[in-house]
């Protein structure tokens, strides 16, 4: 999603008692509600590209059953269709498949495909219901021409739809909009509204909130977006609807709850098509063009290869699985090794685990997942294992495509330059190792490998531990951290040590060992290396670094600013050890206090009759600001208001206002729309600072 604004296009904000107004300029609109979409959701996003599709001649049945189930011209019966399987069963391929069919769709005056939402689970702004109502309503704008005007004019009459919930913008973006064409909505045309990877909505975007209890658990926000598409459907709207997941229980349980059961078609892809001959067609064509690569001389073997017999033991091996195919051909399409030799290993690998041969419904794409790690060399292991402990770490933070963040890991993790690399290159059927424009779509190919990765009953010798390598990575941040001042010229390892070190702090702060004792030691170090760093520095080079490149904005944590215990570099386990450990509260005091001398250092320039005040709205410093503010309101107690009052912040904030009314205005309006849920805490300073009577 675009970093840009909420007020960018903005006229005559005003900030007079306790309110303020926001106008959008006629032809602003859709750029407006574009800037505030989850982009990369759309099935043809840059984000998302390639996007997957099935693979010739296969999916037939489903593609055909879903199309016949859609209509085009009239609305089905049942106007939503949930698809369910388990993962690897090629959901995301059929619903990208099924986007490209109705796009390219000839003969029709009108574009069947009305929208698409691909949630991704390592994406902020896929993982959430947050923009999930704004994007689809975009979409629409664009695919239904009558619509177009209306849903403009619904944004004009009130930008700040864009911050209410998604129930609310449903109504306005989407619901109003439609019963505004009147006569004209019975002679639409049914558009079809594409919804995958539901399962994939975990409301991560709140994640810096949990301990406050602002989040929502993954099954009642996904709920939560079946219900918005349900709430549409019941308004008769030409618009029908297909959802994708696996099959959690309670998703099935919701969508045969009585509302749903009656506008409900469902699909069990497990059950649908004929998966063999969906994988054998897959197989053949991949193994006939890897084996016209083949350089046959010298090779004693048949020439005829793949051959029958080698065809049906691999599909037998996958058991219709496409996942699997797909996985087994990318392992062995690799130009530094024979393919041939890469198959036999594989179809002839007898595990040592027998037990676990039927322990999960992914036991054999589990076993084969080890059979990839056993074929790196053995000494090279605790290093493969170490760096993918780096990505379970920071996949879902630091966002860079793979190629461009081993580099960044290596530095950060004490490893010689490439040597990451190097330990992952057998693993490019499992990463995406030669991709290097892939951002937040993902670095590993399929989330079973994460899950593989993260369970010692499947990975055995092979468990990457997340947690080890969220605390070597934050140390590696503290160490590079260390030598920054404003005067040093950083790395690229530096920079974004200043960007990663809080967000790593939060998801190593439970310091405990496996059997649950206190590392203390461990922690204890960390806290004595922020100790030595220059904070006043790095905080204003963390400022000024993702103002520069807005890619790669990462959100701090609000707890990073909470004074006393509840500070994020407490210990959640041990919140006892601030009372009684003076290193810990001599840390928290050195956050807070170089974050407020940037902070002053920052808006005491922009109040200087000639500064450019650009550095104070960008949204990064913004969001630091807020974070400050709404801890700085929450922990002040009655008895404290007059804190509050003396508090040099807020002191330089209304000097601000009286020197600068107007970037003043535009600092308040951009402050307010930080977060999409503002908390109570932010809202009451900012009505503070907006009382005529403020000194």
């Amino acid at each position: 999603m675009s970093t840009v604004s909420y007020f960018t296009n903005a006229n005559n904000v005003v900030a007079k008692n306790l309110t303020f107004n926001t106008y959008v300029s006629d032809g602003d609109a859709l750029q407006f509600l574009f800037n505030h979409s989850a982009t990369g959701a759309m099935h043809d996003s840059d984000e998302r590209f390639p996007p997957p599709v099935c693979h010739p001649g296969t999916r037939q049945a489903v593609v055909a059953r879903i199309t016949a189930w859609y209509g085009y011209l009239t609305a089905p019966q049942k106007r939503i269709m949930w698809v369910h399987a388990p993962a690897g069963y090629g959901k995301t391929a059929i619903a990208g498949t099924i986007s490209k069919i109705l796009e390219e769709q000839e003969g029709l005056d009108f574009c069947p495909l009305g929208a698409t939402f691909f949630f991704w689970r390592t994406s902020a702004e896929r993982n959430s219901p947050a923009y999930f109502i704004i994007t689809i309503a975009y979409q629409l704008a664009m695919s239904i021409p009558e619509l177009k005007p209306h849903i403009e004019n619904a944004v004009k009459r009130n930008p700040m739809i864009l911050r209410k919930a998604p129930e609310a913008q449903l109504v306005k973006l989407i619901v109003e909009p439609f019963k505004a064409l009147r006569q004209h909505l019975e002679e639409m045309p049914n558009r079809l509204i594409i919804v995958d990877g539901l399962d994939e909505c975990i409301n991560s975007n709140r994640e810096s909130r949990v301990e406050k209890q602002y989040a929502e658990d993954q099954e009642k926000v996904q709920i939560r977006v079946l219900d918005l598409i349900h709430t549409l459907q019941s308004h008769q709207l030409p618009l029908s609807f297909l959802v994708l997941s696996r099959p959690e229980s309670w998703l099935k349980q919701h969508i045969e709850s009585h509302p749903f059961e009656k506008s409900v078609e469902v699909l069990d892809l497990y059950e649908t098509g004929d998966h063999m001959n969906d994988v054998e067609t897959y197989i053949r064509a991949e193994l006939s063009r890897i084996g016209a690569t083949i350089d046959y001389r010298g090779d004693d073997r048949d020439v005829e290869w793949p051959g029958e017999n080698l065809v049906w033991k691999f599909v037998a091996r996958t058991k219709g699985h496409m996942l699997y195919a797909s996985t087994v051909i990318g392992h062995i399409d690799d130009p530094y090794d024979n393919p041939r030799s890469r198959l036999d290993n594989i179809l002839n690998y007898s595990s040592p685990y027998s037990d676990l041969a039927h322990s999960s419904p992914f036991a054999s794409l589990y076993q084969l997942y080890r059979q990839i790690l056993q074929t790196c060399p053995k000494r090279s292991h605790p290093r493969m294992i170490e760096v993918l402990e780096d990505l379970l770490g920071t996949v879902t933070v630091l966002p860079l495509s793979l190629p461009d963040a081993l580099p960044v890991l290596d530095s950060l993790s004490g490893r010689s330059t490439s040597s990451g690399f190097r330990a992952l290159r057998g693993l490019h059927a499992l990463l995406h190792l030669q991709t290097p424009n892939l951002g937040r779509q993902g670095w590993f190919v399929h989330s079973s490998f994460t899950t593989f990765l993260s369970d010692p009953e499947f990975s055995l010798e092979f468990t990457a531990n997340r947690t080890k390598g969220h605390r070597r990575l934050l140390s590696g941040c503290l160490d590079a951290m260390s030598t920054v001042t404003q005067q040093s010229v950083d790395k690229d390892h530096h920079l974004f040590a200043l960007i990663l070190w809080p967000v790593l702090w939060l998801y190593a702060r439970r310091w405990s060992t496996q059997d649950q004792s206190f590392a203390k030691e461990e922690y204890s170090s960390m806290v004595r290396k922020l100790l030595e760093c220059d904070l006043e520095a790095c905080f204003l080079k963390a400022f000024i670094y993702q103002r520069n490149h807005a890619v790669f904005r990462v959100n701090a944590p609000q707890s990073l600013y909470s004074p006393g215990r509840m500070n994020c570099i407490v210990p959640s386990s041990f919140r006892e050890l601030y009372d009684s450990d003076t290193l810990v509260q001599q840390a928290v005091l050195r956050i807070l206090t170089s974050a407020e001398n940037v902070f002053l250092f920052l808006i005491s320039q922009a109040s200087t009759a000639d500064a450019d005040c650009a550095h104070i709205m960008d949204s990064t410093f913004l969001v630091h600001l807020a974070h400050y503010l709404a801890e700085l309101w929450r922990g002040a107690s009655d008895e404290g208001v007059k804190d509050r009052e003396s508090n040099k912040v807020i002191k330089s904030l209304k000097t601000l206002r009286r020197a600068k009314e107007k970037p003043f205005e535009m600092l308040i309006g951009r402050l307010s729309t930080a977060f999409r849920f503002p908390g109570p805490d932010l809202e009451e300073v900012i009505s503070h600072l907006l009382r005529d009577d403020v000194s």
